[in-house]
């Protein structure tokens, strides 16, 4: 399985983005995905989740309104808009994928990085004011 992000870059404040993730060929059936971000000397944090389905959607509270997440199965592909963009949205974000059954829908289990099998390899974001 291989995930690959990709969309990142420099932006001001206020701006918008969108990012990207591929699945491979290869990528279980049936995933949930995750998208994480980790600024320079800070934990790994959840931004948002979604089920396979794509009916079940999650944002941290620092994202909500903010962003949006959806997918496209027929073609593998997951994205992350990224609207009213803020300083504070610097970091490299990640996208992973997750088979373990209802995993997004425990607000413990879908915000741990630990329930995620597979990483994508990150995409760097930077906002400037």
């Amino acid at each position: 399985v291989q995930l690959q992000a990709s969309g990142g870059g420099l932006v001001q404040a206020g701006d918008s983005l969108r990012l990207s993730c591929a699945a491979s060929e290869h990528t279980p059936s049936r995933y949930a995905v995750g998208w994480f971000r980790q600024a320079p000397g800070k934990e790994r944090e959840f931004v948002s989740g979604i089920s396979y389905t794509g009916d079940a959607k999650y944002f941290a509270d620092s994202v909500k309104g903010r962003f949006t997440i959806s997918r496209d199965n027929a073609k593998k592909l997951l994205y992350l808009q990224m609207d009213n963009l803020k300083p504070e949205d610097t970091a490299v974000y990640y996208c992973a994928t997750t088979t373990a059954p209802f995993a997004l829908l425990n607000p413990q289990t879908r915000v741990n990085p630990r329930t995620y099998d597979y990483w994508g390899q990150g995409t760097q974001v930077t906002v400037s004011s």
